[in-house]
């Protein structure tokens, strides 16, 4: 099966005003990711307890018998019989003359001729000892040797169903453009702005307020400078700038204003002060589109980016300054498209791209290079950036693209084009990097969700996961139950097209979905006592259902 492409060929970005590089010497150069060969099998021990048990060998040499016995069973035929059945084993025939039939030779008695035989068989026994068949390690585990096996059953949900615990109905929809949009967020940075999302697509960014009355309020548009240059001119404009991510960040101070990441095709990550309405930063370094931009929760001027370039970078937007790199022999050997912080750990993160692996990664020996970021004073190029090549596991979940990635805890949500969601758990041994274990905890199926590029998002609180598929239908899942429950299934008569990315409110009142036809729709949560209602016809529907059934 292969993909559709979303995402526009990578082109070199041109020059823009929007873009005031006056150090070129800040490219940094990408480490190219070396193919590792596969770990064999490891040699298969010897049988427990010693070797197969052997037959009692008789002696070697038995007494000869005198020459009147031999001849007395040469005279009986049916002990010449015997012999000649015996003779079969031979290699070469036997002749008997004359002088030998006068003065025959003492011959061994076919008891001790069988004896012999059962030697032999003996010792090609002991030359060719059989070997155990040794069973092969299950494919998701593959990556991982010695492994611990999985844990407990795999619990998998169910769409036919849902809870109903929450209830939600479709309020409004805003046209934005003919150009499809790839990322919508929540601003969940700042506590002042809970209710302000951004939109990125082509080459626009826009930023928005959820009303109480189930509309929007358009509060910014930014448009890259380089499309508007062209305008008169007869010039493809979807060889221009387009957006793919975004991501909300702020300096690490009291009362900074709210800072808006995005980047796209052109591989450079702007960041927007949504204060002064300009941007404050342009990060250059990466040799590709970027594909995803997170931000570190704990310390919200840190960013990371995962890109075309096989590569994942961690940034400081308060200086501009690019950390580290993290690339080379152990990482991505494809397109980089996800990225995510561990919620606790502030040196920890996962990633995962078109290898079908999923990577988490520490950057707890290279600290002092963040730290150091934040008081530096010379120029970007002579930062000292660090390339890490090894994470610390390279988990194998997936068989196809895997696209987007969350933690849930110390637990990993990650999705791929295979229609569901799985929440797993890695086992990672400290004193000994790359090795490790994975355990499967659960799957959250979402049907018709096949194309690569859909991302799933979360409340504040990680109650709610909202999923978009290729129909235009948003599937919610209470993501902290066990067995997976579906908690409410969103759909729009007008909404046909693919929701390439969702966002959940703080409380996840609120639903938003970003359709590949440039359009935004928005569900709302609906008051208790309708819930009630709504709750009690859909309980005598069933019943009326089973009873039909029955």
């Amino acid at each position: 099966m292969s993909p559709p492409s979303p995402l526009p060929p990578l082109q070199q970005h041109s020059s823009s005003s929007m873009v005031p590089i006056t150090d070129p010497g800040s490219t940094v150069a990408i480490v190219s990711c070396l193919p590792t060969a596969p770990s064999p099998l490891p040699t298969p021990p010897p049988p427990t307890g010693g070797l197969p048990p052997l037959r009692r060998a008789p002696p070697r040499h038995q007494p000869q018998p005198s020459i009147a016995d031999s001849s007395h069973r040469q005279n009986a035929a049916p002990r010449k019989q015997r012999q000649k059945r015996s003779l079969r084993v031979l290699s070469t025939p036997i002749t008997t003359t004359g002088a030998q039939a006068a003065n025959p030779k003492p011959k061994p008695s076919s008891v001790e001729k069988k004896e012999q035989q059962e030697e032999q068989e003996v010792e090609v026994e002991l030359e060719c000892p059989t070997v155990p068949d040794i069973p092969s390690l299950p494919p998701i585990m593959a990556e991982h040797a010695p492994v611990e096996g999985l844990g407990c059953e795999v619990l998998v949900g169910s769409v036919n169903y849902p809870s109903l615990k929450r209830l939600y109905k479709p309020r409004s929809k805003l046209t934005e453009g003919k150009c499809p949009l790839y990322g919508i967020g929540f601003n969940f940075m700042d506590a002042r702005y809970y209710d302000t999302f951004a939109t990125v697509g082509g080459n626009r960014v826009t930023t928005y307020r959820c009303l109480e009355n189930g509309s929007f309020a358009l509060l910014q548009a930014y448009i890259d400078e380089d499309v508007r240059k062209k305008m008169t001119m007869p010039v493809d404009a979807s060889k221009d700038e387009s957006f793919y991510t975004l991501s909300w960040a702020c300096d690490d101070v009291d009362s900074a204003p709210p800072l808006l990441v995005v980047g796209g095709c052109s591989g450079i990550i702007r960041v927007i002060n949504c204060a002064t309405e300009k941007i404050a930063k342009s990060l250059v370094g990466h040799g590709g589109s970027i594909n995803e931009i997170r931000t570190q929760a704990l310390k919200p001027s840190l960013i990371i980016s995962a890109s075309k370039d096989e590569s994942v970078r961690l940034w400081n937007v308060h200086t501009g300054i690019c950390i580290l790199v993290f690339a080379g022999a152990g990482g991505h050997r494809n397109d980089v498209l996800s990225v995510d912080f561990h919620p606790n750990d502030i040196t920890c993160f996962a990633s995962c791209g078109m290898d079908n692996t999923v990577k988490i990664w520490s950057m707890k020996e290279f600290w002092v290079y963040v730290e150091k970021s934040y008081s530096w004073t010379d120029l970007l190029s002579k930062f000292p950036t660090k390339y890490v090549q090894l994470p610390v596991l390279n988990a194998v979940v997936h068989s196809d693209y895997v696209d987007c990635t969350r933690w849930l805890g110390d637990f990993i949500l990650s999705k791929s084009v295979e229609h569901e969601i799985v929440l797993w758990e890695p086992k990672i041994k400290e004193n000994s990097p790359g090795e490790g274990s994975i355990d499967i905890l659960q799957k959250y199926p979402v049907p018709k969700c096949d194309n690569w590029f859909i991302k799933f998002s979360c409340d504040f609180h990680f109650n709610q996961l909202a999923i978009g598929n290729c129909e235009g239908a948003i599937y919610l899942w209470e993501i902290q139950s066990s067995p997976p429950v579906l908690t409410a299934r969103l759909y729009n008569e007008q909404c046909k097209s693919l929701i390439r990315q969702t966002a959940v409110s703080f409380d996840g009142s609120t639903i938003l979905g970003a359709g590949e036809d440039g359009n935004i729709w928005r569900w709302d949560e609906v008051d208790h006592h309708s819930v009630n209602e709504k709750k009690q016809v859909e309980t005598r529907r069933r019943r009326r259902h089973r009873r039909c059934r029955d």
